[in-house]
């Protein structure tokens, strides 16, 4: 609790020492009055004039409270939030079941883009994922307990072969683009070469930039031709996915164009610093005004010394009555 105008509880204390001299004796005038023995009345008389004094005094130390207006600070008034829009573009082709991270590529690319969603509280998040297909996994949405559910829904070998990393980017772009908010970023995370789609990442950058859109990429894997475990026919064994390699120098390309930086992870624990990096380059910025409201307090204290006041009051008046 704070008072706004400390210096103001001493009217409080004057309206106190006025009130005391003013009904000076005023017990002592009707003491006997009340009683049939001497010794009792004197006792009980005693007794109701330390009672009045105390009651008087306890309801000027409230008006003085209420004086110094008492205040207790509920908050900011102001707090303004400027979420940024993010999208989450995940490479869920054939390659990212490679053993070089463990268990594999893409479990420890969803471990971190979960840990990335969870820091983001404020923002809206969406998640896209590919292969040779495009798939909207999730549209951008501020309900951070859907995006970590679906987060667990990136998978591999739904989306057909390939790598349309051009696609991926246009369809990110396409979305962003209708958003309404001044940062907008995608995050991409693949480990290989684009060589199918309609859209060139090159084009599906320019698209970025144009509308003001930064891409953060991130290439992922430690050998340019991760093993993977064989399917079907041999399986038990690995064979090397020809083109797993990742064309960093496209990724760097199109993150330079639209204002983002572009990564290369060769293990878990440089994916994790790569995602703290971009974490702390795109804070979300909260702005505080720096006014706060308070709970005003005074009328309640106000209330409660006049009240007891008042009834001080009334009891002198029935008082002098009955000595009457």
């Amino acid at each position: 609790m704070e008072f706004t105008n400390p210096y103001w509880a001493l009217f409080g204390a004057l309206g106190y020492i006025l009130w005391i001299v003013n009904n000076k004796g005023l017990f002592r005038a009707h003491q006997i009055s009340f009683f049939q023995s001497e010794s009792k009345a004197n006792f009980k008389g005693k007794f109701l004039t330390l009672l009045w004094n105390v009651s008087s005094l306890l309801a000027w130390c409230l008006i003085a409270i209420a004086l110094a207006r008492p205040r207790y600070p509920k908050g900011l008034s102001d707090q303004t939030i400027f979420a940024k829009d993010i999208f989450v573009v995940v490479d869920v082709s054939r390659s990212m079941a490679a053993e070089d991270f463990k268990p594999n590529r893409l479990e420890v690319a969803r471990r971190e883009i979960k840990r990335f969603i969870a820091s983001r509280p404020d923002d809206r998040i969406g998640i896209i994922m590919f292969s040779e297909k495009v798939f909207t996994l999730l549209p951008l949405t501020t309900d951070l307990e859907l995006v970590l559910n679906m987060a667990d829904s990136i998978q591999m070998n739904i989306l057909g072969m390939g790598t349309n990393i051009g696609d991926a980017l246009g369809l990110a772009v396409a979305r962003l683009k209708e958003s309404e908010a001044k940062s907008k970023i995608i995050i991409l995370l693949t480990d290989g070469v684009s060589n199918v789609g309609n859209m060139t990442p090159e084009q599906a950058s320019e698209e970025a930039k144009n509308g003001s859109i930064k891409i953060y990429s991130i290439g992922i894997g430690a050998v340019e031709n991760g093993k993977v475990l064989r399917q079907g026919f041999g399986y038990g064994s690995y064979q090397n996915i020809p083109g797993g390699s990742v064309d960093f120098k496209s990724l760097n390309e199109i993150s330079e164009k639209t204002g983002g930086k572009s990564y290369l992870a060769s293990d878990p624990n440089s994916l994790s610093k790569v995602i703290d990096e971009i974490q702390s380059l795109e804070k979300t910025e909260i702005k505080k005004s720096g006014f706060i409201i308070y709970d005003e307090k005074y009328l309640t204290y106000y209330i409660y010394g006049v009240g007891l006041l008042v009834m001080l009051t009334l009891v002198d008046i029935f008082g002098r009555k009955r000595i009457v």
